[in-house]
C-alpha cells in the first residue's frame, strides 16, 4: 500500500481506537466506538485491497467521478461510503483530508457532551486529566458541565459558559473568534503573563489538532 502513514496518522487523531473485524479481515478504525475508516484486506496475503471512509454523500458522488480509484462504499452503504484503491493516483493531501472529514462527520454524529467525552478534553483545550487538581479539588470541566475548581461558586467557567451554554458548541474550535477575549480574562493568577500566552497557545494547538 502506497499510503503507509495511514495507521500512525489515523492513531494520532483523539479518540481512535483500532481493531481487527476478523470476520471480513478489516482493519477498523473507531471514535466512540463507531468505525470511520478501514483498510480491507486479502484473505490470501492480508495486503490491503480497499481503504473504505465516510463522506458526505454529494463529495462522495463528486470524487468518483473524479478519480477511477475511488468507487462506492465496499459491503457498506454506496450513498454514504466510499472505497479508495491503496494503489491508486489519489494524492496523499486529498486522501488525509478525506479521512478528517470521515472522522469528524462520525464524530458530529454523537451530542456535544459526548464528542467532550470522546476527544479527552474541556472546551478550552484543557487536558483534565493531565491536570494536578484533577479528581481531588476538580472533577473536570465536562464531568461538572463548566463548574470547575477556579470558577465562581455554583456557576460555570466564563469559558464554558459562552462556548458550551450560549453558543452551543463542542468546544472553542469551532468559534471564529479563539482565542477571545473570554479567554484572555479567565487567567490563573499564578501564571506570568509570558507563561500565560503560552498556555492559551498550547491549548489552541490542542483544540485545532486533526
Amino acid at each position: 500500500m502506497r499510503y503507509d502513514w495511514l495507521d500512525e496518522y489515523l492513531l494520532k487523531k483523539r479518540g481512535v481506537t483500532k481493531d481487527l473485524q476478523k470476520d471480513w479481515n478489516w482493519i477498523r478504525y473507531h471514535i466512540g466506538g463507531k468505525m470511520f475508516a478501514a483498510v480491507c484486506l486479502n484473505w490470501e496475503d492480508n495486503k490491503p485491497y480497499y481503504i473504505t471512509l465516510k463522506l458526505e454523500p454529494e463529495e462522495g458522488d463528486f470524487l468518483r467521478k473524479q478519480y477511477e480509484d475511488i468507487i462506492p462504499g465496499y459491503y457498506m452503504n454506496k450513498e454514504h461510503w466510499n472505497s479508495i484503491q491503496p494503489d491508486g493516483e489519489v494524492p496523499d493531501d486529498l486522501l488525509r483530508d478525506l479521512l478528517d472529514k470521515s472522522y469528524e462527520l462520525v464524530l458530529s454524529s454523537f451530542s456535544k457532551k459526548r464528542q467532550r467525552e470522546i476527544l479527552g478534553i474541556s472546551c478550552c483545550g484543557t487536558v483534565c486529566s493531565e491536570c494536578g487538581f484533577y479528581g481531588k479539588e476538580c472533577q473536570g470541566c465536562n464531568e461538572s458541565q463548566g463548574k470547575v475548581f477556579h470558577a465562581p461558586k455554583g456557576k460555570s467557567c466564563p469559558i464554558y459558559a459562552c462556548s458550551v451554554k450560549n453558543k452551543k458548541l463542542r468546544n472553542c474550535s469551532q468559534c471564529k473568534e479563539l482565542p477571545c477575549e473570554v479567554w484572555r480574562n479567565t487567567k490563573d493568577p499564578q501564571l506570568s503573563e509570558e507563561d500565560f500566552e503560552k498556555n492559551i497557545a498550547d491549548r489552541v494547538k490542542v483544540l485545532k489538532q486533526p
